[in-house]
């Protein structure tokens, strides 16, 4: 690990960034979230009709499986925009769903039956764009299991205003054309995310346990807290660590962040490169209808499970890579979030800015390329501290050394105090100063995290599915004592009828056979 480089190193603000190169960031979030029947096992309902086309609503879909919601704000210009609009959604699910229906505020699913097939794939209609939608859920079911996606998390989207990174050009005398020069910066960007993504896992995790149902047929270390709930006494987010969202066929990838077209042809790569034992499930079932999009090591570019993805709104037509390729990166997906499930939206606004002055001062930091040897020193670190972040004295690897995690952590975290008071300057208040003195906080005193607070509760309460069913009984009766003004009610009302016409012009439209079609989409 020794030739491993070192960033980060005394960062001082640049001394050409002032409050004003803030303007024009806008943040969105992604949510996913499962809806549960008062027994807490998945509901079997199909989506709400109230709540619109799931194929073609821009703002409440599922993701997975029919009963994985996926609600997604608009990019706002501050947090509390966007937690207003989360909320709002929030509050139309409530509306929509039947009424004893709850939104389950943990990542971590409860009550799962032991058949995988209780877990009804998305269906998004039967138009070929909506069928290649639940073919490729189809894919992902028998590659990985069911189970392992009806895990929920939040996507924290982030992109910076133009004006930052025009001063920063003609400050470095660089002579890339602008989207060059962003492309570089993003990514620079994303590799120092990588290596604070530790830091991210203790102070946002907040899945130190899973119910038994989650373990059948698994191989696991974990202990019992009580007859119905399994965990880690000192984890933090075993979503992120071996039980969740791993895959051992994508360890190998060797997919790189250090330039964009490398980003890109790894990518494609695995998205043409055959794969074994995908070959071994086959591509139709006995009746000949398909059930993965191919045999390939991504049927997708989105089946790349990473911690934080570049990302470029895609037209009609184009793939993820393409729309990178050809228009560059737009803005940044966080997705190693946890959903809080304190947080009647799954998210709590110190999150959102401590999240958001992260990222700036991973932008505005030295970002070496990142290779081999410092990934596997981070996944080691990655590993330490999903299944034992809070045990005193734990140490991580820093720049080839080991050293402990609870300086390293307040070390960058009092490194990103002058970015927060910037940061408040641009929008007021002092939210962000806020944000980053509660991680400080939780940074030195481990019982004062998520993870410590979901492992107290559950047995307080008797089980980790006691709490997840607490929480999910309060979040509802708060979000249902919320009105929206009648006209954002009506602006909703329209959105979801206008989506339900959108999908049957798109399905009247349709000529071609599904099979001719997926033919040619591989």
């Amino acid at each position: 690990m020794s030739n491993v480089v070192s960033s980060f190193v005394d960062f001082k603000i640049p001394s050409w960034f002032e409050t004003q190169h803030l303007a024009g960031m806008l943040r969105g979030i992604e949510k996913e979230g499962l809806r549960v029947t008062p027994d807490g096992y998945l509901a079997q309902t199909p989506h709400s009709t109230k709540l619109g086309s799931k194929l073609t609503h821009p703002f409440i879909t599922t993701d997975y499986s029919e009963s994985l919601l996926e609600l997604i704000t608009e990019p706002k210009n501050t947090p509390k925009e966007t937690l207003t609009m989360l909320r709002q959604l929030h509050v139309l699910v409530y509306q929509g769903i039947a009424a004893d229906e709850l939104m389950w505020p943990l990542s971590m699913p409860c009550m799962l039956s032991s058949d995988d097939k209780d877990i009804p794939l998305a269906d998004y209609g039967s138009s070929n764009t909506g069928k290649l939608k639940t073919l490729y859920r189809s894919g992902l079911g028998i590659r990985y299991g069911r189970r392992m996606q009806t895990i929920a998390g939040l996507h924290y989207n982030l992109s910076f205003g133009d004006g930052l990174f025009e001063h920063w050009q003609q400050q470095s005398a660089n002579t890339q054309t602008l989207t060059e020069f962003k492309n570089d910066k993003y990514l620079g960007l994303i590799r120092n995310f990588k290596r604070l993504t530790s830091l991210v896992l203790y102070l946002l995790g907040a899945s130190p346990s899973v119910c038994p149902c989650f373990l059948t047929g698994r191989e696991h270390d974990l202990e019992r807290l009580n007859d119905s709930t399994y965990y880690k006494p000192a984890a933090t987010s075993l979503r992120m660590g071996k039980l969740g969202y791993t895959n051992s066929v994508q360890e190998q990838l060797d997919i790189r962040y250090n330039h964009l077209p490398e980003y890109v042809a790894g990518l494609r790569r695995a998205i043409q490169t055959p794969h074994e034992s995908f070959k071994a499930l086959g591509l139709e079932d006995s009746e000949g209808n398909p059930i993965q999009i191919n045999d390939h090591i991504l049927q997708i570019e989105n089946e790349y499970y990473s911690p934080i993805r570049p990302k470029q709104i895609a037209m009609s037509g184009e793939t993820p890579t393409e729309a990178l390729e050809r228009r560059g990166i737009a803005y940044v997906e966080f997705r190693a979030i946890d959903l809080d499930p304190y947080s009647d939206v799954g998210i709590r606004l110190s999150s959102a800015c401590f999240l958001e002055v992260m990222a700036l001062y991973c932008l505005l930091s030295d970002s070496p390329d990142l290779l081999p040897d410092e990934e596997e020193a981070l996944a080691i670190n990655l590993d330490r501290v999903v299944n034992e972040g809070r045990r005193e004295q734990l140490h991580i690897i820093n720049n080839g050394e080991e050293e402990l995690l609870e300086s390293w952590m307040l070390t960058h975290l009092s490194r990103m105090q002058p970015l927060a008071a910037m940061l408040d300057a641009h929008y007021g208040g002092n939210d962000y100063r806020a944000a980053v003195a509660l991680m400080q906080g939780k940074a030195a005193n481990p019982e004062s995290t998520i993870s410590a607070q979901v492992n107290s509760d559950s047995e307080r309460l008797g089980s980790l599915w006691q709490l997840g069913f607490t929480l999910a009984k309060l979040h509802r009766e708060s979000l249902l004592q919320q009105t929206l003004s009648p006209n954002t009610q009506a602006k909703y009302e329209v959105l979801a009828e206008k989506s339900i016409l959108q999908q049957a012009e798109i399905e009247a439209d349709e000529t071609e056979d599904f099979m001719d079609f997926i033919q040619k989409y591989r």
